[in-house]
């Protein structure tokens, strides 16, 4: 089921799918509310980031989605769906787990990045993550003729004092390329509880309330994923916890 027909997405959107995990087109109408109620309790899923945490579902659809989703042609946020739990709110299959997107996507490039990954606490360590992340990285390099976007890479960018971030990428089979030194700044990251990159601030910086961030790049291409990555992740997917 195609389901980019009003997005400004630069690929056609569908809904993904496994036996425990589906990925549907994020909705504020049905998706914020449920996902704000959790993550108000835990800013600290947004703590390496460069937005959020966001105060209300209000602040939510227009800062992050409206702003940061809906007007990006390389970005699109999906629903990630534990189809292991019961109906909800959420969705008729399942519970609303987290939320996951493809973002800096090229159709020119034929790249994308996988990221905004937020799992919900209680669906952290479970198969959820793989799946989803599964799910999209399939999508992204299955070539047309087997459903997929023919992309040549899919990339993960993360903090580099986010090992956890780091090991799940590399299990996934995403491959290290390097450091970005003082990628990114959080204005205002002490009072918004951001992660630092734990080195010296710059003579200067004009304010002590700003954090950095070095971001960590990895990927994973074409060529890896038909030199064992595709079987590598099937494994992994279909791993019972």
């Amino acid at each position: 089921m195609t389901l980019s027909e009003d997005l400004n997405f630069c690929f056609p959107v569908r809904e993904l799918s496994n036996e425990r995990i589906k990925m549907t087109l994020f909705k504020a109408s049905i998706h914020s509310s449920p996902l704000c109620s959790i993550l108000s309790a835990h800013p600290e899923l947004w703590a390496h980031m460069p937005t959020g945490p966001f105060q209300t579902v209000q602040d939510f659809n227009i800062n992050f989605l409206e702003t940061l989703v809906h007007h990006d042609p390389g970005m699109v946020s999906f629903a990630i769906i534990d189809k292991t739990k019961p109906p909800s709110a959420a969705d008729e299959e399942g519970e609303l787990a987290g939320m996951m997107s493809y973002m800096n996507s090229s159709s020119v490039h034929l790249c994308t990045e996988i990221g905004y990954i937020i799992i919900l606490p209680q669906f952290q360590r479970t198969h959820v993550n793989s799946n989803a992340v599964g799910l999209l990285l399939r999508y992204a390099l299955q070539v047309p003729s087997q459903g997929g976007l023919g992309l040549r890479r899919v990339q993960w960018q993360c903090s580099s004092v986010n090992a956890p971030s780091i090991r799940a990428a590399e299990r996934l089979g995403f491959k290290k390329e390097g450091i970005m030194k003082w990628h990114r700044v959080f204005p205002g990251g002490k009072d918004k509880a951001k992660v630092h990159n734990g080195r010296e601030m710059p003579r200067g910086s004009l304010d002590e309330e700003d954090y950095a961030r070095d971001t960590v790049v990895l990927a994973h291409c074409w060529d890896d994923w038909e030199q064992g990555g595709r079987e590598n992740i099937q494994a992994i997917m279909n791993r019972r916890h």
